[in-house]
């Protein structure tokens, strides 16, 4: 693809096929944007024009190749968390070419890949930012889409479902030159969502780890798990995906519809929730070995959320529950240079904008293998 810039600059992007234009914008002029957008709760789609904020000083506008679609999103599209505000462009696992930096811009420049997850800006002075937490962020953390940007008047964010997008260049990631384009995008909270939790419990080789759920995330884990020498056992409720999973080098597959779980009692260093649904986190408890840890990182709707009862927590005492949310920005680029490094990708399936809503469907009844991820070139 030929893109040529306001200084006259012309490069020749071969390896993206994309039929959209780069265009550079004046300093102060807010930025052209079009995209796929829910416009109420009812999950159906429409082609939605709008403006981003300018580019300023220290942003960089990344012309969107990919964008993967998130359980999240579909939570979000659906007020199963909160009230939205529509229309309401999803997306938080994005992957594109720079095609505009701001004058400070140091870390990207015209052409590099660059990817955006689920954060685009934050204080940066909190307990939570200074330690590269910024996901925790305790005053101004602004989501990419559907959060106030309180650094851009309180304007509601847009996300990747779109042809571009605007954040500061500390906010996007750096994806290598030879990253598999078409899979990266799901790293940016599929990969990070998994990743931080298993490395700050400290799995080690020859870990015992379960994993319960098999899908979007379930199977970033499970690449994870093996990846970093864990002996993996899967539960999952469907048979059709048993042999994805012994194919990524899992150990044992637990269908917990048909099989027992007593068995497992008293065996896991580690088990991570990726259920996005009502369940019973007590036989999950059970299952961890003395001083294992339960980590949570699937988020059901809140009509959903599944609950233990303290008795259970006393009794089964010396196992350890928390949550976990994506990673820090440092994090971020750290699994994504890890993932590439060895070859942990998600399974993909590619599809077009107009398939947005089928794709919504797919995930929610749990028919994709295992991440859609949207081609933003045909839009």
């Amino acid at each position: 693809m030929i893109m040529t810039f306001a200084m006259g600059l012309t490069m020749n992007y071969a390896q993206h096929e994309s039929v959209h234009h780069g265009h550079a914008h004046a300093h102060g002029e807010r930025v052209k944007a079009k995209g796929m957008a829910a416009m109420n709760n009812s999950g159906k789609f429409a082609p939605y024009e709008f403006t981003r904020h300018e580019v300023g000083d220290n942003d960089i506008l990344i012309e969107i190749m990919y964008s993967g679609i998130c359980h999240s999103d579909i939570h979000h599209v659906y007020e199963d968390w909160k009230t939205e505000v529509y229309p309401l462009v999803p997306g938080h696992e994005i992957v594109g070419r720079v095609i505009q930096t701001g004058k400070n811009v140091t870390k990207f420049k015209v052409g590099d890949y660059a990817g955006v997850g689920c954060l685009v800006n934050s204080c940066r002075e909190c307990r939570y930012c200074e330690a590269n937490e910024e996901q925790y962020c305790e005053t101004a953390r602004v989501l990419t889409y559907g959060s106030s940007n309180v650094f851009h008047d309180g304007e509601m964010t847009q996300g990747g479902y779109a042809d571009n997008i605007v954040v500061d260049e500390d906010f996007a990631i750096s994806i290598p030159e030879n990253a598999d384009m078409e899979k990266v995008a799901p790293l940016l909270c599929a990969g990070i969502t998994t990743y931080s939790p298993l490395l700050h419990v400290g799995l080690k080789s020859g870990d015992k780890v379960g994993v319960a759920g098999f899908g979007g995330l379930g199977h970033m884990a499970v690449q994870y798990a093996v990846a970093m020498g864990a002996e993996v056992t899967v539960f999952d409720i469907t048979e059709d995906k048993r042999q994805f999973a012994f194919d990524m080098g899992v150990s044992n597959y637990v269908n917990v519809n048909t099989e027992e779980l007593d068995e497992w009692r008293n065996t896991f260093n580690i088990i991570i929730s990726t259920v996005p649904a009502n369940y019973e986190v007590k036989a999950y408890v059970n299952m961890l070995a003395i001083d294992g840890n339960l980590i949570f990182v699937g988020l059901p709707a809140n009509r959903d959320v599944p609950n233990i009862d303290i008795a259970t927590l006393i009794f089964q005492g010396r196992r350890n529950l928390f949550g976990s949310q994506i990673g820090g920005i440092k994090e971020t680029q750290e699994m994504l240079d890890y993932s590439v490094a060895n070859n942990i990708y998600p399974m993909v399936e590619i599809i077009e904008p107009c398939r947005i809503e089928q794709a919504y469907k797919d995930v929610i009844d749990g028919k994709v293998h295992f991440r859609y991820v949207i081609d933003m070139s045909k839009l």
